[in-house]
């Protein structure tokens, strides 16, 4: 039997690190592409590169990144740095049957939203039209392109760099006569009264963009699919009040269809996605 990568990488960095730090190795990554992401403590400052070299040989990755402090800014950009391998970041990670085209330096890639991914591969069928308004390199919309088929997806992103991976992963996928990406911010460049269904995929006051997402809808009729990081306890009462009162403002009323746990944050904070169904009052 094989023996499991961590033990490989623990037995051989036991002759080039304290023993007391092999222990302390992480157990966990994130594996985008060829490209490995590692949390390593503080205590590993002076070991970071014989740590990286090591886990690119067990793990098969042309470069190891070190996750310094999450994620930062508006367009959610991973704060790493480079400890190991080549400079050239660029990758393409596939998932699903779906590629999706990258830089992990640059551009997030969470692999905790795998199954929300695979989730929107048949939400959807050939009659409709999809808003995504927050499409970044294409999370939402390529699964659904791929699978369901629908008669168009305009794909809105404004941040620059994701837009132009948006793009190539709408050709590497074949769906550019499914897929328009759209530039800009969705509050300016989306477009309005067309849409079935509307894809929200951000968690920051998502709350504040329901009245786009609204305008989006064919006569303010559809599927909102409304993402938003909550306390596990709040679930679902607090987020739909303030669902409802926002979409009470556009003079419509919204019916909780389901809702999604997708990932953990922190204890008792979520990433939860609500499939809501909009209509006029």
């Amino acid at each position: 039997m094989a023996e499991i990568p961590i033990n490989q990488i623990k037995k051989s960095l036991s002759k080039e690190i304290p023993m007391n730090l092999v222990n302390l190795l992480p157990e966990k990554w994130e594996k985008i592409g060829n490209i490995l992401t590692l949390n390593l403590p503080s205590i590993f400052k002076d070991y970071k590169k014989i740590i990286g070299k090591r886990y690119a040989e067990v793990l098969k990755c042309k470069t190891i990144l070190n996750d310094v402090g999450g994620i930062k800014g508006e367009f959610r950009v991973p704060n790493v740095e480079l400890i190991y391998g080549s400079r050239n970041t660029e990758t393409t990670h596939k998932e699903n049957g779906i590629r999706f085209k990258l830089d992990p330096q640059k551009i997030m890639f969470s692999s905790g939203n795998m199954n929300e991914r695979i989730r929107m591969t048949n939400i959807s069928n050939k009659k409709e039209t999809i808003v995504d308004l927050f499409a970044g390199i294409g999370y939402f919309t390529l699964p659904i392109a791929v699978y369901s088929k629908p008669k168009k997806i305009f794909a809105c992103e404004k941040n620059q760099i994701a837009f132009q991976y948006l793009n190539e992963n709408i050709i590497l996928n074949d769906v550019s006569s499914i897929v328009e990406p759209i530039e800009g911010d969705n509050r300016i460049v989306s477009p309005k009264n067309i849409a079935n269904r509307v894809i929200m995929g951000y968690l920051k006051e998502t709350e504040k963009f329901l009245p786009i997402a609204i305008d989006c809808l064919y006569n303010n009729t559809g599927i909102l699919h409304y993402h938003t990081k909550i306390s596990d306890k709040k679930v679902p009462n607090a987020p739909m009040k303030i669902i409802e009162n926002e979409v009470r403002k556009k003079g419509c009323k919204a019916e909780l269809l389901n809702y999604h746990h997708v990932k953990s944050y922190a204890p008792g904070v979520s990433h939860y996605v609500f499939d809501l169904k909009i209509g006029e009052v």
